[in-house]
Formats: C-alpha cells, structure tokens, sequence
C-alpha cells in the first residue's frame, strides 16, 4: 500500500480512518513527496521540525524516493486529475502506486473518480 499525506496524517492526529492506516504501517510505503507534504502539515500545526520528523519515523514506513519515471507520470496525471483537485503531491501518490503495482491509500473520497486514469486502485479511509 501507498500512503498519501491525507491517510499518514489522518493517523496522526487520530482522525477517522486513523485505524485503516494503522492496519497498514507494516507494509505501508510512502514517497518523499508526500513526507515532506505529512513534515510540511505537522508544522504547521506547531510542531518543530525534529519532533515532527520524528513522529512520523516512529511509524516504521518506508520511504520511497521520487524518481524520473514518477515525476513524468504526476505530470502526465495532471490534466487527468485536475478535476478532482489533486496536489501535486496527490499525483505523485498515485505515480508511485502505479510503478509499485500497488493500491493508494487516501482520506480524499475525489480519487475515485481518477483512479481508473491513473490505473491505480485507491483505498480510501473514511
């Protein structure tokens, strides 16, 4: 499973659909994008950069780099997903779910409506 900022944050700070996420952090994998996205969000909550680095190293994902090939794929995406308002970071998402033929997990219901686009399967938590 993907993880998207939205579900990693969701399981931060005990929101519904906190449990999906949780059932997921053995094998969860999420990408640079959408961890600086989680680091970015904790900050602005208040939480320095060293706890908020450290509150989500604590949950044990693993952490995938964006490559070439993904950054080509979220451009491809945008046309296709503009319309559901995804963020840069959502399309990354879904560009690594892709490349690791595995489904995106999300709290964001509007990726239902790209998910067959993208060729990816989307979980979403509430």
């Amino acid at each position: 499973m993907v993880l998207d900022a939205s579900a990693v944050l969701a399981l931060l700070f005990e929101e519904t659909g906190a449990e999906v996420v949780r059932a997921q952090l053995r094998t969860g994998v999420i990408g640079a994008a959408n961890l600086a996205e989680v680091l970015a969000k904790l900050s602005d909550h208040g939480l320095p950069a060293v706890e908020a680095v450290r509150a989500v190293a604590i949950l044990g994902l693993e952490v995938a780099p964006m490559t070439k090939a993904q950054a080509q794929r979220s451009a491809e995406l945008r046309s296709l997903t503009r319309g559901a308002g995804l963020s840069l970071g959502g399309r990354a998402c879904l560009a690594l779910a892709a490349e690791l033929g595995a489904p995106a997990v999300t709290a964001d219901r509007s990726w239902d409506a790209v998910a067959g686009a993208a060729g990816v399967s989307v979980q979403a938590i509430r």
